[in-house]
């Protein structure tokens, strides 16, 4: 009798440390998932905020540049169709890259942020005069640099 107590004792702990093994690694598997998953998605936000801000950078440089021609003496007939063409382009760029930025977010502040840039980056083309331009320019460069430091953090 004593044989197969200690037999079924023998077959239950081997069952039990089989079990306890096999919970252990399913949570050690499911915490390596989340960080690989976590990981996956700060890389994928890293890449679209980039790609936010260096598309932002470049609509600017475009609007900048057809500001200049078109408010500076004798430039007007640079203003071309080539270089509108080159600024609506720029700018579905801007949005295309907004659009995959707001994908990849949930936070509020980083949403928010993200129109409005475009929205200010957009109103350096209608400036009046070299005053107002000059604000609208500095503010936007302002307002990309907050976009890039806010996202920063939240990626750290």
């Amino acid at each position: 009798m004593e044989a197969v107590i200690a037999s079924v004792v023998a077959v239950f702990g081997t069952l039990l440390g089989s079990a306890v093994t096999h919970h252990f690694q399913r949570r050690s598997a499911d915490r390596s998932e989340q960080f690989a998953r976590a990981q996956r998605l700060r890389q994928e936000r890293m890449d679209a905020y980039c790609a936010y801000a260096a598309a932002l950078l470049e609509y600017r440089r475009v609007l900048v540049h057809r500001w200049f021609v078109r408010h500076e003496e004798g430039r007007c007939g640079e203003d071309t169709a080539e270089l509108g063409e080159e600024s609506r382009k720029a700018r579905t760029a801007a949005q295309e890259a907004m659009f995959r930025a707001q994908m990849v977010t949930e936070d509020p502040t980083v949403l928010a942020g993200v129109e409005r840039v475009l929205e200010e980056v957009t109103e350096i083309q209608w400036a009046p005069d070299l005053a107002a331009f000059n604000a609208l320019r500095d503010g936007t460069r302002g307002g990309i640099r907050d976009f890039v430091a806010v996202t920063a953090r939240r990626l750290r």
